[in-house]
């Protein structure tokens, strides 16, 4: 059985909430939060949810009240079902045009045009199905450097959730050596469920993708299959503040970096641990709330490596 805490409170004081939580490095993993508006014809009227697999206690209420300055909002507690509440919510959901790329749930028809990439995603556990800005976002800034002439040959998709944003990245470069990886281990089932549906060769050669269960950049296979010509990281501020000086050391000189899951009220912080990782803005995109950046690696001050992504014997038995 599953439990849920809820606050209301206008817009400002829910990101700030939010932004309390990422920068809670003692925060305990079992409380999940989200922030969303009320209703659509209410946009300054937001709550932010709590959910426990347990009896909220009176720790897990202060923690979360700690989030909010002064005086907290009262916390509505309720007890859910046993339902799959990642799952449920996303049932339902309708295509979604991103670019070069249409998704839509298995329960949608695909586009059939030969100018678009059909993906079918379907409800799952882990997120990233593209109805999401921040995934929509992504894909539309993949497109713009494919037609940018950007040249890929070995990528990586950190945090990939479904594993789309990799999938999208094996369609513009056919021929890349691809890398996925999550934190979540409930990713390695579902992105290879959603491989084998929508034509992804999983595998460790060109054209093929590799997926991962990893803390950010620290996996002894992540850091073999580098240096990368791009990292995708649509995961959450906080994170992608800790990963930048990572990104930036596991990038070729002039790679590049397309980032997502920030506010756009967090991407100043973001944008300077980028800079400060040797990281300059190429192209930003803000859909809704939140932003989308493409940055780059300074040409100097790293070794070019002369065949990129080309893994050692022992890791291709991986």
């Amino acid at each position: 059985m599953s439990w849920k805490l809820t606050a209301l409170a206008p817009r400002g004081v829910i990101e700030a909430a939010l932004l309390a939580h990422e920068d809670a490095f003692d925060w305990d993993p079992e409380i999940v939060l989200s922030g969303s508006e009320i209703a659509e014809d209410r946009p300054d009227d937001w709550q932010l949810e709590a959910w426990l697999a347990r009896k909220p206690s009176k720790a897990d209420k202060a923690a979360i009240a700690a989030l909010f300055p002064g005086k907290a909002p009262r916390l509505v507690e309720e007890k859910l079902p046993d339902v799959d509440w990642v799952t449920e919510s996303q049932q339902g959901l309708e295509p979604i045009r991103a670019g070069r790329f249409h998704v839509h749930t298995p329960e949608h028809p695909p586009l059939g045009d030969p100018a678009v990439r059909d993906f079918a995603i379907p409800a799952s556990q882990a997120f990233g199905t593209g109805q999401h800005a921040t995934t929509a976002g992504c894909l539309e800034m993949l497109g713009e450097m494919k037609a940018r002439g950007l040249v890929v040959r070995n990528l990586a998709d950190i945090g990939t959730g479904t594993g789309l944003l990799a999938f999208a990245g094996l369609h513009l470069w056919p021929r890349a050596i691809a890398t996925a990886s999550d934190i979540d281990s409930v990713c390695v089932g579902v992105v290879e469920d959603n491989a084998r549906s929508n034509g992804i060769a999983m595998g460790a050669g060109p054209g093929e993708l590799t997926m991962l269960v990893a803390d950010g950049m620290e996996h002894p296979l992540l850091k073999a299959r580098g240096p990368y010509d791009l990292i995708i990281a649509n995961i959450l501020a906080g994170p992608l503040i800790g990963l930048a000086a990572h990104f930036a050391k596991a990038l070729l000189p002039g790679g590049h970096l397309l980032l997502a899951g920030l506010l756009e009220t967090q991407e100043p912080q973001v944008r300077r641990a980028c800079r400060a990782a040797g990281l300059r803005i190429a192209e930003r995109k803000v859909n809704g709330d939140w932003s989308i950046l493409w940055l780059r690696k300074r040409n100097g001050g790293a070794v070019r490596a002369s065949r990129p992504g080309v893994l050692p014997d022992w890791s291709r038995a991986w």
